[in-house]
């Protein structure tokens, strides 16, 4: 056999084993590309950074205890606030006999265009004198 002959074997030899490198190549990037292995790694992703997030607020937790403690004091107070209000002889702020919320009675602006259209109507008046009637308090209410 020739020296052509032994350098052609050999690079066909090498050609073939860069195919098949490159074929292996190809293969293993369609599996990670495929939906579930998309999926595995977010999975995989997700659950490594919830780790890490956990693992970062129990040491946190763990060396601020007083602050933590203070935080669910003041939770409880504030879901007991009633009572408690009750008790010292006080009322919340905004609320009924019941201790119910109070509804809000301010007027959104749709609703406050729209009484003073009807006031001026009622007067006879335009609506900028009609609102100036009603920011001074002048209206027959």
């Amino acid at each position: 056999m020739s020296k052509l002959d032994k350098q052609f074997l050999e690079d066909r030899e090498l050609r073939n084993a860069a195919l098949a490198a490159l074929k292996d190549d190809i293969t293993h990037l369609k599996t990670g590309l495929s939906g579930k292995g998309l999926a595995e790694r977010t999975v995989r992703r997700i659950g490594t950074g919830a780790k890490d997030a956990l693992g970062d607020a129990g040491e946190a937790a763990s060396d601020n205890r007083g602050i933590i403690a203070a935080l669910f004091g003041a939770i409880a107070l504030w879901f007991a606030r009633g009572p408690i209000l009750e008790g010292l002889g006080l009322e919340l702020i905004g609320a009924d006999e019941d201790g119910e919320d109070l509804e809000d009675d301010t007027l959104d602006d749709g609703e406050a265009i729209a009484e003073i259209e009807i006031a001026a109507e009622d007067a006879a008046l335009s609506p900028e004198d009609a609102l100036s009637e009603t920011i001074r308090g002048d209206d027959n209410d």
